[in-house]
């Protein structure tokens, strides 16, 4: 039980209060992980790497994602870690440094390992030919087999896939699927440099399902340029039309510092902080109306998908492909720039795919920078994932897991609750993020976050 009032809660943050505590004009991380990757160092390299991997228990579990950074075109919207590529002369030459990359793998990593998970992302992955998709599968099922209830699942584009492709990955065990859509609209997709039409979209889904892949993934954007409430509802309905069993609604990241290309992109078409919160919240009803349950922050899935049933039973977790399922505590990735987890620390990849080639090449992983848990790494990482997922924290269930005490435990809460005035809902039972107030949850998030954020280059809140 919390001690608040449901009616009260739903009129308590007025879009006012929300920018009095700066839901509008905040920078900050989407918390895919703790520390945030602008906090890793070159304090962890490849032998440490190494030695993480090799302290796997012996018929443990683990996931894996494999990066493919190349694409065919560039999307001007796009802030991943990516290159264009007309010829396929690259790729082939990639696809033989991930197969080193994964053959080293095989040699540090303890026997009977499974895949819980196998992602593989990009870039575009699809962009592999039939031949070059059975050669990566056959290389990495030659580390370590899918476990009895994992899934496969990559990302598709649908202007860079056919049949044959979508045999291949079928025969290999795809079995969930992820598309990109980003926004429907004519004008927008000529805007964001990202052509890709309702019917290739339809055409792309129909072969999926052909193919028995049951599950599918689809992203949108909200707050892309010349984007309206009624353009978000055509783009959200058409999307519904597909059926897709889980949506990521993510909000566009204007970074143009960052990611070049955005430059492209023309700042005064963009919607404003407060436009961009009604557009997701269009959105938001649509896929409610539809039947689909809200999963954390920006997650939707079918009452029978396995985000949902992970958070009925308080399973859910978060990660770099936000929202899971997965329960395996070792996320290793293979690619350059990609990003491996262990219950000891982060570690990364070179992010330069000549960089991540030159060290594979010489035997060695590629680890350039990474972070060891220390202090409260682990305590604080996890407050952060419960709000994230749950928009709840258990004090019970922290001062158990964690050496802290209940009076050190509420510290933690007043001071985050001083940074977000009136908001909380701090009980004996732990601390709780009213629904009106879930906009702020990034916010409230770095409440919580004991590093330096200031020189980081973030995202708006909303």
């Amino acid at each position: 039980m919390y001690d608040f009032d449901p009616a009260y809660i739903m009129h308590m943050v007025t879009q006012s209060q929300l920018a009095k505590l700066g839901l509008f004009d905040a920078k900050v991380p989407r918390y895919t992980s703790y520390p945030t990757a602008p906090q890793f160092s070159n304090d962890v390299g490849p032998d440490l790497y190494a030695g993480w991997i090799q302290q796997i228990p012996e018929d443990g579990t683990v996931s894996l994602y494999v990066h493919v950074p190349f694409c065919r075109r560039l999307c001007w919207f796009c802030a991943c870690r990516t290159q264009g590529t007309q010829s396929d002369a690259p790729v082939v030459a990639y696809l033989e440094t991930l197969k080193a990359e994964l053959a080293l793998l095989k040699q540090h990593l303890p026997r009977g390992v499974t895949l819980s998970r196998l992602h593989w992302g990009g870039g575009t992955p699809t962009l592999l030919n039939p031949d070059m998709i059975r050669d990566l599968s056959s290389a990495i099922f030659d580390v370590a087999p899918l476990g009895p209830e994992a899934e496969f699942s990559v990302e598709i584009d649908p202007n860079e896939i056919d049949a044959a492709r979508l045999d291949a990955l079928a025969a290999a065990g795809l079995n969930r699927a992820s598309i990109g859509v980003q926004d429907f609209d004519d004008e927008i997709q000529q805007t964001i440099g990202r052509i890709q039409g309702y019917d290739i979209t339809r055409d792309a889904v129909e072969m999926i399902r052909d193919r028995g892949i049951v599950s599918l993934n689809a992203d949108i954007l909200f707050g892309l340029p010349h984007q309206t409430q009624a353009r978000m509802t055509e783009s959200v309905q058409k999307l519904l039309s597909l059926s897709p069993d889980r949506v990521a609604l993510y909000g566009y990241a204007h970074v143009p510092w960052m990611a070049k290309r955005q430059q492209l992109i023309p700042s005064d078409a963009l919607p404003t902080p407060q436009e961009r919160l009604a557009l997701f919240e269009t959105a938001r009803k649509l896929f409610l109306w539809d039947g689909y349950a809200e999963i954390g922050i920006d997650h939707f899935s079918t009452q029978r998908d396995g985000l949902t049933l992970a958070q009925k039973a308080g399973r859910l977790r978060r990660n770099f492909q936000g929202y899971t399922d997965d329960t395996s505590d070792v996320l290793i990735g293979v690619g350059a720039s990609s990003i491996s987890r262990f219950p000891q620390g982060f570690a990364q990849n070179a992010a330069a795919t000549s960089a991540h080639t030159g060290k594979i090449r010489e035997g060695r992983f590629s680890t350039s920078r990474g972070h060891r848990f220390q202090g409260q790494d682990k305590l604080r990482a996890r407050l952060i994932e419960a709000l994230m997922c749950d928009f709840h924290i258990d004090r019970d269930e922290i001062t158990s897991r964690f050496a802290i005490t209940q009076h050190e435990l509420g510290e933690i809460f007043d001071t985050v609750d001083r940074a977000v005035p009136g908001v909380l809902s701090i009980t004996r039972d732990g601390l709780m993020i009213p629904p009106a107030a879930r906009p702020l949850t990034r916010i409230i998030a770095r409440a919580f976050d004991a590093y330096d954020l200031s020189n980081a280059g973030h995202s708006s809140a909303i």
